[in-house]
């Protein structure tokens, strides 16, 4: 745990537990388990064989990106987005094996409890942020996140979605209580930043009452399916089938986000997204019209998170938001 003695904010351990970590835990000791068993039962017998079969355990998974960087290429083919080259997408399957481990093998399982949430600030002069992850994440995704937030003295709270395989309706409750945290902190309205699928649940409970466009400042996505995704076609998950493309859910929340606001408040919706994005596909899903649409070419989905232009750009909105003309405060 990292010491907690950053200047003008204080901060607690995260409450909220994380059925994810300890799931993703087992994994990854169970892995470790396998390649050790495997080493023990065919180093004896065959030298290629064992280092075969501890490659497989721990570099399985960038087959299966693969995959799905094949995928997404061809089904964006009929995308309007700008097509990305061979080059791009090879550098972006590279950008996802090495990003992968760090999140879901040590940040999430291991490290979710790093850098607590802010408690208090001593400067309310900017907004506070709200983090909301995204698919099989909880907030040790945020890491890098809040260790940038700590340096610029922005308050931050986080959140961990669960039930994991629930409905993205439940998670309402959740960011709810997350913005009432962010505000109490300064008495702003803060700016949700999320990944994915928190994307979703932002909007989710944004249309959950005619107040709650009110209460925040702006919402900024990375690789957000808000039009679903053709990959989800394949889940049997709850959350997993409402991320279908155009599908039934996806339907839904458009029409209550129609019936409280008209214009769907999508101006106040920054949206990063990646023409090789391996998850979230076709490109285009990950647009809002009339948003703040930001394309960074050549990024994979949990690497779009990470990739400097879009911490450095959303970190300066989130800096400037005192100065901005769509400042709000709550009183």
């Amino acid at each position: 745990m990292e010491p907690l003695n950053t200047p003008n904010l204080l901060v607690r351990t995260h409450e909220s537990p994380s059925t994810l970590a300890r799931l993703q835990q087992a994994i990854v000791l169970g892995a470790l388990a396998a390649a050790s068993l495997w080493l023990w039962a065919m180093g004896p017998r065959s030298a290629v064989w064992a280092v075969a079969g501890v490659v497989f355990v721990f570099l399985g998974y960038a087959a299966v990106l693969a995959i799905e960087m094949v995928a997404a290429a061809v089904v964006n083919r009929g995308d309007a987005s700008t097509r990305a080259q061979v080059s791009q997408w090879i550098a972006a399957w590279w950008q996802e094996v090495r990003v992968a481990p760090q999140v879901f093998g040590w940040r999430q399982p291991f490290c979710w409890r790093h850098m607590p949430d802010t408690v208090a600030a001593s400067d309310t002069s900017r907004p506070a942020v709200v983090l909301i992850h995204g698919f099989v994440c909880n907030r040790g995704f945020w890491l890098p996140w809040m260790r940038r937030l700590r340096e610029l003295q922005v308050p931050y709270v986080s959140v961990n979605l669960e039930p994991i395989f629930g409905s993205i309706d439940e998670y309402v409750p959740l960011v709810d209580a997350a913005v009432n945290r962010a505000t109490a902190l300064t008495g702003r309205a803060p700016t949700l930043i999320c990944h994915s699928m928190g994307g979703l649940a932002a909007r989710a409970w944004l249309a959950s009452a005619a107040d709650a466009s009110a209460r925040i400042d702006k919402v900024i996505t990375i690789g957000s399916p808000h039009r679903g995704t053709w990959l989800a076609r394949f889940s049997h998950l709850n959350n997993g089938r409402q991320m279908r493309h155009d599908g039934d859910w996806q339907q839904a929340l458009l029409a209550r986000e129609l019936l409280l606001h008209p214009q769907r408040n999508t101006g106040r919706f920054v949206c990063w997204y990646s023409n090789t994005d391996n998850i979230v596909f076709p490109a285009s899903t990950a647009t809002l019209p009339g948003a703040d649409n930001r394309l960074v070419p050549g990024a994979a989905h949990v690497a779009l998170a990470f990739h400097p232009r879009v911490m450095n750009e959303s970190l300066a909105m989130v800096a400037s938001a005192p100065s901005s003309p769509s400042e709000r405060t709550v009183s």
